[in-house]
């Protein structure tokens, strides 16, 4: 801090500040903030492939071993909503600089970890620094990307936000298939460790913080609401066994939290208190497309833990080969979305947003013919076709959404986006699962076998993500292209 005055826009947003290195801080910061959010995302995924492995070395049961993703998204569902304070409060140094330190102790206490509770902790403090790194990475990019460009520089970001997960059970395969599971650390180490290094070093203050209170009931508030939510989800995805406390009694005590938190919230942000101010609401854009991303998310997390089960349990395939199924998908989403960034900038995101919805609806309709004899060719062309629908959804919704807001409520809709997004994919996760349950077992009941029962489960799920992705595309038609920073939609009739 310099002790002069903070400058503001004229609605009291903070304007970007670039000191001594000139436009080289805000080239050299949005690649840093990239890779460092990559190697954080890929870590939210790379445990699951481990899990067996883990519960045979640590001598733990399924249902404890389940923790260490459980606790994971847990942290991240709790620490996002208070991060909104934080880009404000601070330099976007001091936050990476925090995040990546989290993040490399983390990871050193896991590669570390002699038992179960020290690599569960390790996980726990993994969680903290990625929870803060997407908003991060989000808000930096508003305040210092012109407009005309965001739609590509958000492409990138998609592409760390679809590529990371889908790498990251791929990869932890490849590492067990050599090496002890601590690896799956070691291995990550040093790469945060040079991110915080070159971090600390290359990264300049861009935006100027501005003088913001925290409001400390809203903490437990928030991390009752949202992480009870997510615990709940989570638990219904995975079972009523796994879960130390029943799922639905999580959920309503989460739902019962979260009226409360948005209560409190609302009578916060008339003078501007709020731990999460949700006058984000009051923009159209943002509220429309925050509603799809809940859909696509939800579709997209059911699709992964649905297809994993179709694979193995129907088709009997091995973990070997149905990690091989799913990762040409995330890459072809990866690939694609530099494509649509640009194209956005372009075109705005109407003409991508209503085929990506049209393509995902006729993807997960043509998943409810799957069956005991579906080639194992189709499953793969369906998920990389419903993986480039949805990366043709992605970019322009975030971008839209977070550019129709006023600069000063950047960091709380970048908030609000990553907390939708982990309660999303644990309600989509839970459904799906919940869903085919319910089928296969009423099948078991009326004397189908095995494998058809869970056909016939999986055909049910797909079925109802079928017909919901029906109101998704007819939601794309409400979204608009919006004038920069003012939430005013343009007259382009193009977009």
């Amino acid at each position: 801090m310099t002790g002069q005055p903070t400058p503001t826009t004229t609605d009291g947003g903070s304007v970007p500040q670039h000191d001594g290195d000139g436009a080289r801080a805000p080239r050299l910061l949005i690649p840093l903030l990239l890779v460092s959010a990559f190697i954080v995302i890929l870590n939210e995924t790379i445990m699951g492939v481990a899990l067996p492995q883990l519960n045979r070395d640590l001598g733990i049961s399924v249902s404890t071993g389940q923790w260490l993703t459980s606790a994971f998204m847990l942290v991240m569902a709790v620490v996002i909503p208070a991060t909104g304070y934080l880009l404000q409060r601070f330099h976007v140094r001091q936050v990476f600089v925090t995040a990546m330190t989290l993040f490399s102790l983390g990871t050193l206490l896991c590669f570390l970890a002699p038992d179960f509770a020290f690599l569960l902790l390790g996980r726990v403090v993994q969680a903290m620094g990625t929870a803060i790194m997407m908003p991060l990475l989000m808000t930096t990019v508003l305040n210092i990307v012109p407009t005309e460009r965001r739609g590509r520089t958000m492409g990138n970001i998609s592409i760390v936000m679809s590529v990371a997960p889908a790498v990251g059970p791929t990869l932890a395969g490849l590492i067990l298939s050599v090496l002890d599971w601590r690896w799956m650390f070691g291995l990550v180490l040093p790469i945060a460790l040079l991110g915080l290094a070159l971090g600390a070093f290359f990264i300049r203050n861009v935006t100027e913080p501005r003088a913001a209170s925290i409001d400390v009931p809203s903490l437990p508030l928030s991390a009752v609401a949202f992480g009870g939510l997510v615990y709940g989800f989570s638990g219904l995805g995975e079972g009523e066994a796994a879960a130390v406390v029943p799922p639905l009694a999580a959920i309503g005590v989460g739902t019962a939290a979260l009226v409360l938190f948005v209560w409190r919230q609302l009578r916060l942000q008339r003078r501007d208190r709020a731990l999460l101010d949700l006058r984000v609401f009051a923009s159209t854009q943002f509220s429309v497309s925050i509603g799809l991303v809940v859909i696509s998310f939800m579709a997209l997390f059911g699709v992964l833990i649905l297809l994993p089960v179709y694979m193995q349990n129907v088709l009997g395939h091995d973990t070997l080969v149905t990690g091989l199924t799913l990762l040409p998908g995330g890459l072809a989403m990866g690939l694609l979305a530099p494509f649509v960034g640009r194209l956005y900038d372009r075109v705005g995101p109407r003409p991508l947003v209503i085929p990506g919805a049209a393509v995902v609806s006729v993807v997960l309709w043509s998943m409810t013919l799957l069956d005991a004899h579906t080639p194992v060719g189709f499953v793969v062309a369906a998920h990389v076709t419903l993986s480039l629908g949805l990366g043709l959804m992605f970019t322009p919704l975030l971008t839209g959404a977070l550019g129709s807001l006023q600069p000063r409520l950047y960091s709380h809709g970048s908030a609000v986006v990553g907390t939708v997004q982990q309660v999303a994919g644990a309600a989509g996760t839970a459904t799906f699962v919940a869903i085919m349950s319910a089928t296969s077992a009423g099948l078991l009941t009326d004397g189908l076998a095995e494998v058809d029962a869970q056909a016939g489960g999986v055909h049910a799920a797909f079925l109802v993500g079928a017909t919901v992705s029906v109101v998704a595309f007819a939601m794309t038609f409400f979204v608009r292209r919006v004038q920069a920073d003012t939430g005013a939609p343009t007259a382009t009739a193009t977009s």
